[in-house]
């Protein structure tokens, strides 16, 4: 398929409800009505993180990247599952083929969410069409939001959720409505805005998106950037010229990573793992036949603390020896020799090569 983008009348971001706990559900019904969490390999007691959780588990606390033993503090009675990946796979793209059939762009951003170039005089009601579509054909059910550019429909997925309440499912945000509805807000209601951004913007007396909208791009420049500053601001006040870009999904990276059920103690046992780990990943490389440009190594210490360091390579390559160098040069920049539960090795492809 040919790159294309554009700047459509709407942008549509179509957002699968709590989607691997619901493929879990389809594939147990008697499940429903029941929490649910999905991870690892579906023993609680073994160290592992939460994938993801039905709304019956969240209700009880348990998140996406909470230690399965947590979860299991806070919902005794949940069932757990374990993760598989190839199912989630296949009915993501069940998915995904049916949004196509209501756009010819169609920009996939991971399993369960994508946005999508829509001309209409009722994105609502293509919306409502989506939805059935998708319902009918996976039994799933998506939340829809609607908006001029891609943040706006991003955030208005959220005030939409969730797709299976009557009367919910749809929502539109749009340049008259934007300070009406995020206004007030704090500004990580932004998409793009994280909590360690949002309280450098507080230490500046800046806490809403009203606020923000409002400061002076040049005092942010000097805080945050000379690019990220203004783009602050911008975002702020719901502007993004970014268009939907109609290309299949290609995987920026490949990683494997793996969970201990004892900490690693000694730092030689800790780069033997991930020479092994990195022996994992050029299969995938290999699988994929693309090069390589940076390795990406994830340490997650005792008790719970994740840290993450790159090493870029010299020149694009899926030589084995290149990407296992790269991993232990990225390994090397830890200074920390806390006993380790979690190793990860990552291999990033270089951005042109994903826009293929």
């Amino acid at each position: 398929m040919t790159n294309r983008a554009v700047i459509a009348a709407w942008v549509l971001h179509v957002d699968l409800d709590q989607f691997i706990a619901a493929v879990e559900l389809l594939r147990h019904p008697e499940l429903r009505g029941k929490p649910v969490i999905v991870g690892g390999d579906g023993d609680p007691t073994k160290r592992g993180v939460v994938s993801t959780a039905s709304y019956e588990a969240r209700e009880l606390g348990v998140n996406s990247g909470m230690p399965l033993r947590t979860a299991a503090k806070r919902a005794p009675e949940a069932v757990f599952l374990a993760v598989d990946k190839e199912a989630y796979e296949a009915v993501s793209a069940e998915v995904m083929a049916v949004l196509r059939e209501f756009s010819d762009l169609v920009e996939v951003l991971g399993w369960d969410e994508a946005f999508l170039a829509v001309s209409s005089e009722d994105p609502e009601h293509v919306a409502r069409c989506i939805q059935a579509r998708v319902r009918e054909e996976t039994s799933l059910e998506c939340t829809v939001g609607i908006g001029q550019n891609k943040i706006q429909a991003k955030l208005a997925t959220g005030f939409g959720k969730p797709g299976s309440v009557p009367g919910k499912g749809v929502f539109r945000i749009t340049n008259e409505t934007w300070f009406e509805i995020l206004g007030e807000r704090s500004t990580d209601a932004l998409w793009g805005i994280g909590s360690k951004t949002a309280k450098k913007l507080a230490d500046l007396g800046v806490h809403t998106v009203w606020e923000l909208a409002r400061a002076d791009h040049k005092e942010l420049a000097s805080h945050f950037g000379p690019t990220t500053g203004p783009w602050l601001v911008w975002l702020a006040r719901g502007r993004d010229t970014s268009p939907v870009i109609g290309t299949p999904y290609i995987p920026r990276s490949r990683s494997r990573e793996v969970t201990f059920q004892r900490n690693i103690k000694e730092w030689d046992e800790v780069r033997r793992e991930i020479v092994r780990l990195a022996a994992q990943v050029v299969l995938d490389v290999h699988a994929e036949d693309r090069p390589v440009v940076r390795v990406v190594v994830k340490v997650r210490y005792a008790p719970f603390i994740t840290k993450t360091h790159g090493h870029p390579l010299a020149e694009p390559t899926m030589d084995p020896a290149a990407i296992e160098e790269g991993a232990l040069a990225a390994l090397d920049r830890f200074t920390e020799r806390d006993p380790v539960r979690l190793l990860g090795v990552r291999a990033e492809f270089s951005p042109a090569d994903s826009a293929l």
